[in-house]
């Protein structure tokens, strides 16, 4: 097995390796409840698509660490869960089998896309400060996503767009001394303190938050029911005029959404090579786009790179065996269904609130005797923050880096891979296509 994963060799232990998928899957098993809520909101099964969720975290996360030797896990994307939901089916009437041929369709392009090189050229064109400014913006979003969750941070109706939430809500205080918490474990080196701070908080809650039931061990998973989504696609009727620039959409966000993802969590688990490239980056291009062929075929939601990996690279996973235990966990979760329900939001969200903090390092990485570029990157993290879309804050730092390159009289700094991205994704905005 050490050889097999290179645990060694990247300076980790088996026992780190396994502490890691399971932080990482803690941290996002509350997928199997938000995604088939959403999709169950639009008409799809919700028992169907919990049994299509696990199955396709499975696949993509044994993948990932089988195949390509990498921490990061996959999961149904929760951005084009909702795009799915509320866009393609109640918002364009678009029917459930058409709907799951698209996102099949769409893992097919996203595969060739990764296999033909087109995705590690985007990443070989993404510029420095671009690329850290992109984790810097993640940092920021799992900063958001994390207090949102726990209502620390919440909708504002009037005046500036968010305010703080009920500082006095048991949520809010277990989050706030789980964080301080898991900073002071992680400080003493304490092996698995995010992970010892996530059970911990589970144990509480189940004591004494009422909402915290235990509700069961056991449930047997019907894949055969009726009401299974397994091979239900229609591919002839995705292939619609009218479908397919959801489709070419679909693949467009997925790019650098995805992209940008997974070289943020590669960052952050210091697997980039001399030249800023993600060690083993080809094959964890191509995972997460056949991951999606696989969702469309057994009925769930686009699969990409979850944000969460970094949970698990925080407590220290390097390897492809931290992405194997969290397929091998959610294979147990069909059967274990239950036990999704004693993990409260406060007891993840003081991990992913640690890795926010952690990825603003990036700042440090970021050249300021290169203002431009400098500036690019800080441009693209502050608008994934503010739009809360990955895509939308690499588009802006783009366009920041080319119009700032050529008002400086800087434009032969330019590269040619750097234009054409720039021109495509504005484009891809101004045609009204971007999710």
């Amino acid at each position: 097995m050490d050889r097999y994963f290179r645990i060694s060799e990247r300076g980790s232990t088996i026992k780190c390796e396994v502490i890691a998928g399971l932080t990482t899957f803690l941290a996002m098993v509350y997928s199997v409840i938000v995604v088939p809520n959403m999709l169950g909101a639009a008409g799809f099964d919700p028992g169907a698509v919990f049994i299509s969720t696990c199955l396709i975290a499975a696949f993509g996360s044994l993948l990932m660490g089988l195949w390509a030797n990498l921490p990061m896990a996959i999961g149904c994307a929760i951005s084009l869960t909702a795009f799915t939901a509320f866009s393609m089916v109640l918002g364009q009437g678009i029917s459930i089998p058409v709907t799951l041929g698209a996102i099949f369709l769409m893992g097919i392009v996203f595969t060739l896309v990764s296999v033909t090189g087109i995705r590690q050229w985007v990443l070989t064109n993404l510029p420095k400060g671009i690329a850290h400014g992109t984790g810097i913006g993640i940092g920021l979003f799992l900063l958001l996503i994390a207090t949102n969750s726990v209502q620390l941070i919440v909708g504002n109706d009037a005046g500036l767009p968010v305010k703080l939430g009920d500082i006095n809500s048991l949520p809010v205080i277990a989050t706030i001394v789980g964080l301080a918490a898991t900073i002071g474990l992680e400080r003493r080196g304490v092996p698995g303190g995010i992970l010892l701070v996530i059970i911990a908080l589970s144990v509480f809650g189940l004591i004494f938050d009422p909402s915290v039931q235990y509700q069961g061990l056991f449930a047997w998973p019907n894949l055969m029911s009726e009401q299974s989504l397994i091979g239900q696609l229609d591919i002839m009727g995705a292939l619609n005029p009218v479908v397919l620039p959801i489709v070419l959409a679909l693949v467009m966000t997925a790019i650098f959404d995805a992209t940008g993802t997974i070289r943020a969590v590669a960052g952050q688990a210091e697997l980039l090579d001399e030249k800023d490239n993600i060690v083993g980056g080809g094959k964890a291009l191509t995972s997460d786009s056949v991951s999606s062929i696989v969702a469309g075929a057994v009925g769930g939601a686009p699969a990409a790179v979850y944000i969460e990996s970094a949970a698990g690279t925080a407590a220290g996973g390097k390897t492809g065996l931290t992405a194997t235990i969290v397929g091998i966990l959610f294979l147990l979760m069909m059967f274990l269904a239950p036990l999704s329900y004693l993990v409260p939001a406060y007891a993840t969200a003081p991990a992913l609130m640690y890795v926010g903090l952690l990825m603003l390092s990036n700042v440090t990485k970021l050249d300021f005797d290169d203002k431009i570029d400098a500036m690019a990157g800080l441009t693209c993290a502050v608008f994934i923050i503010l739009s809360c879309n990955i895509v939308t804050g690499i588009m802006l730092g783009f366009v920041t880096l080319v119009i700032g390159r050529l008002a400086s009289g800087e434009w032969r700094a330019l590269k040619p891979g750097v234009v054409a991205i720039t021109l495509g994704l504005v484009v891809f905005y101004m045609g009204g296509w971007a999710i």
